[in-house]
């Protein structure tokens, strides 16, 4: 039996998957991200374990970065100038290409779960551009255009846009190491924790927070529906999964859009524009398998 790989590579967890499509799964197994050496290698010793008895053609990868994604780079597939200790300049590709010896598929995390929900749901397929947008331990952008992930200079970096930040209603500074009070420095995680000393799924949905976090959100959705036109919009990562916080976003990007944008899908149909994910949290590890079959054919 052909079967392909899909790692699922996370600042956090690993979520590595053997299989054909999301029905047909034929192992699954997450694990904490350690070092590159250990988590690596409890990456290729499932492989190893898992296929037996069957053809594995082809791996594909959905790493946190920022990544090297241009083939022609004597570091293509590198995990690049992160800031997570010890994983700065680790050849994720080249490891796991040598243990395992079969093509390797290679992408950001978020490009590859914004391919997932692209290519496995059937009403995505139409929707085009479509963008998901993670909202966890980091904040960072995946875009389907024409079909397939962008790509350009490097990747979309989209958490690391520039917001409104009134500091008269929120004197936080912010929690980016790069720069501040950019988007994931006010609306990450770990932000939420830093600013409220207390981690975010201990604040009641009541919360001063969630009504801060709305906001920030729905910014940098706004600019990024007049920035690329999606016909759909994908919010996930675990800060998403506050009770309530999603219909928080779309109704601050209405107000923000305020009648600007003229599409019953912003002014009538926003829950069909601006959704949850459909494949829950799978969409990142079936978007690398899907990239794995696109690699191969």
């Amino acid at each position: 039996m052909k079967i392909y790989g899909g790692i699922e590579a996370g600042g956090t967890k690993f979520v590595c998957m053997l299989g054909t499509d999301p029905d047909h799964v034929l192992a699954e197994e997450r694990f904490p991200t350690t070092t590159p050496a250990e988590t690596l290698g409890r990456a290729i010793e499932f492989f190893q374990r898992a296929a037996q008895g069957h053809k594995l053609i082809a791996i594909g990868i959905g790493s946190f970065g920022p990544v090297d994604l241009h083939a022609e780079s004597p570091t293509y597939g590198y995990i690049t100038t992160t800031p997570k200790p010890g994983w700065a300049q680790t050849d994720l590709c080249g490891m796991l290409h040598q243990a395992l010896q079969v093509p390797i598929a290679f992408d950001t995390d978020v490009n590859a779960a914004a391919f997932g929900e692209h290519t496995w749901l059937p009403e995505n397929r139409a929707l085009d551009p479509l963008l998901y947008l993670t909202v966890g331990t980091g904040i960072g952008l995946g875009a389907i255009v024409n079909g397939q992930p962008l790509h350009g200079l490097l990747h979309p970096e989209a958490g690391h846009m520039l917001l409104p930040h009134d500091r008269t209603v929120d004197p936080f500074e912010g929690d980016c190491p790069f720069h501040g009070d950019c988007w994931e420095g006010l609306a990450s995680g770990p932000a939420v924790e830093k600013r409220w000393n207390r981690r975010g799924e201990t604040l009641p949905p009541d919360h001063p927070a969630w009504q801060l976090e709305a906001r920030y959100i729905a910014y940098a959705v706004a600019n990024l529906i007049y920035a690329f036109s999606p016909q759909r919009i994908v919010l996930g990562g675990g800060v998403m999964q506050q009770a309530g916080l999603l219909d928080r976003v779309r109704h601050e990007v209405q107000r923000i859009i305020n009648g600007y944008l003229q599409s019953d899908r912003i002014t009538r149909d926003i829950d069909q524009l601006i959704v949850a994910p459909g494949l829950g949290n799978r969409s990142g590890v079936l978007g690398a398998i899907a990239l794995a079959i696109q690699t191969a054919r």
